[in-house]
């Protein structure tokens, strides 16, 4: 089980850290990622980090501006966010996938998630 944390109203230029918790041990062998559903839009990716090895990507509307990090002695993940801007605004919701066997981009490949976290950047 992942819970989510950090989320809350910014202005834009401002900075704002989401923390995902999990209940258990992450393995690292696992795949973390945060992804987003802004006002009437599809949910979509926003960043990964591979435990194993920290390797990490980036949606190209946050690269440069966001980090994610996961550590191997916490089982969390983290997404640094900077210079937020009103389209940041959305739900931010943890992901954590055993195993791709896919695209990182595609939802379907993570098997847990936890629950939202509401961000709001106003301009």
């Amino acid at each position: 089980q992942l819970q989510a944390c950090g989320g809350g109203l910014a202005q834009a230029g401002a900075s704002l850290t989401l923390s995902c918790a999990a209940s258990a041990r992450i393995s690292s062998s696992y795949i973390m990622a945060w992804f987003r559903r802004g006002p009437g839009k599809e949910r979509e990716f926003v960043a990964s980090v591979w435990r194993r090895t920290g390797a990490t990507y980036y949606a190209s509307s946050v690269k440069g501006r966001f980090t994610i990090a996961s550590y191997n002695a916490e089982n969390s993940v983290y997404l640094q966010m900077n210079d937020l801007k009103p389209e940041d605004t959305a739900v931010y919701s943890c992901a954590a996938s055993s195993g791709l066997t896919g695209s990182v981009l595609d939802e379907k490949q993570f098997n847990y998630w936890g629950q939202g976290t509401q961000v709001t950047v106003s301009s």
